[in-house]
């Protein structure tokens, strides 16, 4: 008998990639017994979400079935076969994610129609203003976890809610020395490295981990470029067989383009390139780019896609740093502690030769969160929350004197340019010689009842968000599980003027909020294979400005609007994820009802409903998935506006062949009235497609898609970016089991499509993003 157990270990030790299954039988007492072994190759790469760990938003150690809400996990293996490089990568397998260009910098993620939030190891980021700010390096990056609607109660009242992105920060080996050098280099001399190496200090107790990235990228676009630098260390500490401490640092500079890409977006320009010449003229006849400007038409000429709104004397450059610490122990055999802590400091400069100015001169986020988990047994688990969150910004803004439809591209870059003028600069405050922003604040100088000064960012402000939240987590049988929480968080905020006017006093206020938000929801088993769920959550969030900083309104007061932006989400959905075979699939409808900050510091009310799946299947030597999208986005009986009303508006009518303009002028500043209508920007159904097949052990080859369905650019629907697709191709060959070699095509059917530049429509009837045309890369990968 005991030979026959330790056949049977030998068998499973030697053939680890085999699972066993042994079957013993006996005619009688005096029969030999049999052991029969059974195998099947496991044929998974690690390419499927079905086999993702998520672990921050709603627990941890948390299987993608067992999640109540719309999730796509990314690991590092998926993050490497999609060649995933900036957020907006991310749509390409993750289902209503489809996002504006960002000004060709993204900094957050677009999920179902709205801008989300940015997470790292379960704290909020600091990011951009609406999309626009910082690049994001992905050199610190080992999985992304996609998930939609507003963050749960555990991460806390926030500013955006239509979804966020949890980014999980690689960890340092305590067992293993391993290293990856990365180089890759692309059409228009886009270069970078990457070198990646982790070993243990003291054997499976102490693990370092130290990434280094430099990227130094050209652009098809003129004047456009990209040049930085990411440092990560990983510290990881394993003081016993109870605890666990990963302390992460990342130093990140770079310095990037604004890129507003073309302007005067017709119809004409959208479907045939065709762009119309003349420069805008102001009634006093300058041909200064101002508000008001009108523009007869000299012409209509093909322009060249690379021909965007940019300037090589523009500056634009930013540092950050990031400090996290995640502590996590096992009090005892039903309790366990963790505690996340988070610093990040940024400073960012732009200052644009189209007046455009913003500048941080100091943006500090501190919080720590400190979570407490306890298993009342094994149906019931709580978790207790409590987070202290602070953030200090000072930073300077201006956007009030810019304009874009008046400039005419073609001509020379004095035509982009937007010199001050005297009463211009009376209505700002000069920051440094040359350079003038808005004040923080507005001043009545002469007394006549009106404000003197033009308004911006511009702000001095400090906040404390105290947040306490707590999780209920039940099992009521083998079936049915159910998750009930509720957060409220304590806001205490300041707003200084930093820079006002010679002899006024610096305006400033202060407010105290409470905001509370909740959440409910099941996943009941149907059987082993099938999973359906519903959540409902409601969420108070903010309005904030730059980096995260509270403005001053008109009123030199900090308007409680900020403070009023109501979330809500309901969501069914259903899993298929068996444990037998190489598929997952899931589909959700949901309806959601969330704020969105206009450029004015108001908030419009924007209800979506709609349709998401994904499919993946995972076998060696096959990968597939694919996802598809449906979104009603429509404005809920409320306001917005744009940079002007319709792009025809630019132009009078003296050339009607060309254009039946309508002489308003522009930009010209454009509120609509309360209404139902479609969003702009956003495209009704989208479809995306993955996959992979390895010819042998060594060639793979793969493909990606991207179609999406015609949408309007404008509020007014006047003009439509029509259906569109992408088509990807790559192919990787290992000449050794360390080393592989790959290129990748990248719209290789060279279609000219076209997305937004900037997230909520405000200027749709102004700016459109041409995307890039067919480009390559090849990257070379040692492991060692």
């Amino acid at each position: 008998m005991k030979h026959s157990y330790l056949a049977l270990f030998i068998a499973a030790s030697l053939t680890p990639n085999f699972y066993a299954h042994a079957a013993q039988s006996a005619a009688n007492t005096d029969s030999i017994e049999r052991i029969e072994v059974a195998g099947q190759t496991i044929k998974s790469q690690g390419l499927s979400v079905k086999d993702a760990t998520i672990n921050g938003p709603f627990g941890d150690n948390l299987a993608l079935q067992d999640i109540a809400r719309s999730v796509t996990p990314i690991s590092s293996e998926l993050i490497e076969q999609l060649n995933i490089t900036t957020l907006q990568d991310v749509l390409a397998v993750s289902p209503n994610t489809y996002s504006a260009s960002g000004f060709g910098a993204p900094s957050l993620p677009t999920i179902r129609g709205q801008l989300g939030e940015l997470f790292q190891d379960g704290t909020r980021r600091q990011a951009g203003n609406n999309g626009f700010g910082v690049p994001l390096s992905f050199n610190s990056v080992e999985q992304i976890d996609v998930v939609k609607g507003a963050p749960p109660v555990l991460f806390g009242s926030s500013q955006r809610n239509g979804g966020f992105v949890n980014l999980h920060s690689k960890a340092a080996s305590t067992d293993e020395s391993k290293g990856k050098v990365k180089l890759s280099a692309g059409r228009w001399d886009q270069y970078s490295a990457q070198v990646d190496y982790t070993a243990p200090i003291i054997k499976d107790k102490v693990g370092l981990r130290v990434s280094y990235e430099h990227l130094d990228e050209g652009s098809y676009y003129d004047y456009s470029g990209t040049k930085s630098d990411s440092l990560f260390a990983a510290l990881r500490i394993l003081p016993d067989d109870k605890s666990s401490w990963d302390i992460n640092f990342e130093l990140y500079q770079v310095e990037f383009t604004d890129n507003a890409g073309i302007n005067r977006p017709t119809q004409a320009l959208i479907d045939d390139g065709l762009y119309i010449t003349g420069q805008g003229v102001q009634a006093n006849g300058s041909t200064v780019p101002a508000a008001g400007s009108i523009v007869s038409p000299t012409g209509q000429v093909k322009i060249d896609r690379s021909t965007v709104l940019t300037d090589p004397d523009n500056q634009n450059e930013a540092t950050t740093y990031l400090i996290h610490s995640i502590y996590k122990r096992e009090l005892s055999a039903n309790a366990s502690l963790k505690n996340i802590t988070y610093f990040q400091h940024l400073q960012r400069e732009e200052i644009a030769q189209n007046s455009f100015v913003e500048i941080i001169d100091g943006a500090d986020t501190a919080q720590n969160r400190t979570e407490l988990t306890y298993r009342w047994n094994s149906d019931q688990q709580t978790i207790f929350a409590f987070d202290v969150r602070y953030n200090k910004v000072l930073g300077y803004s201006q956007f009030t004197t810019e304009a874009d439809l008046p400039i005419d591209l073609t001509g020379p870059l004095s035509n982009r340019r937007i010199p001050l003028t005297d009463a211009q600069k009376a209505r700002l405050v000069e920051l440094s010689p040359g350079v003038f922003v808005s004040p923080g604040g507005q001043y009545d100088l002469d007394n006549d009842g009106s404000g003197d000064f033009n308004l911006s960012d511009t702000t001095d402000s400090r906040s404390w968000q105290t947040g306490l939240a707590i999780q209920q987590d039940s099992d009521w049988g083998d079936k049915l599980h159910t998750s009930v929480g509720y957060r409220v968080d304590f806001y205490d905020v300041e707003a200084n003027d930093p820079i006002a006017p010679q002899g006024q006093v610096a305006a400033s206020d202060s407010i105290n909020e409470i905001l509370h938000s909740g959440q409910v929801s099941f996943n009941y088993k149907l059987n082993s294979d099938y999973t359906t769920y519903g959540a409902a959550s409601y969420n108070e969030a903010t309005s904030n400005s730059m980096a995260g900083g509270t403005s001053l309104g008109g009123d030199n007061a900090i308007s409680a609007q900020n403070f009023a932006t109501e979330n809500t989400l309901v969501e069914f959905g259903l899993k298929y994820a068996p444990t037998d075979r190489d598929w997952y699939a899931d589909g959700a409808v949901f309806s959601q009802r969330r704020s969105l900050r206009n450029r004015d510091g108001s908030n419009t009310g924007i209800r979506t409903t709609g349709f998401e799946s994904q499919v993946f299947y995972d076998a060696y030597p096959y990968w597939l998935s694919a996802g598809y999208s449906y979104i009603d986005a429509r404005y809920d009986n409320s306001a917005s506006s744009q940079d002007s009303a319709q792009v025809i508006d630019a132009f009078d009518n003296s050339r009607p062949d060309i254009i039946a303009g309508t002489g308003v002028g522009a930009p010209s500043f454009t509120a609509f009235a309360p209404s139902n209508r479609q969003v702009q920007g956003i495209p009704e159904q989208s479809f995306s497609f993955n996959g992979n097949y390895s010819i042998n052990s060594k060639w793979q080859m793969g493909f990606s898609g991207l179609y999406t369905k015609s949408y309007p650019l404008d509020f007014l629907a006047t003009v439509k970016i029509r259906d569109q697709y992408t088509l990807n191709v790559n192919t990787s060959y290992a000449f050794t089991p360390s080393t592989k070699l790959r290129l990748d095509v990248n719209n290789v059917t060279n279609q000219k499509n076209w997305r937004p530049v900037f997230e909520g429509g405000y200027f749709g009837a102004t700016l459109a993003f041409p995307e890039l045309p067919i480009n390559a890369k090849l990257t070379l990968t040692h492991n060692f």
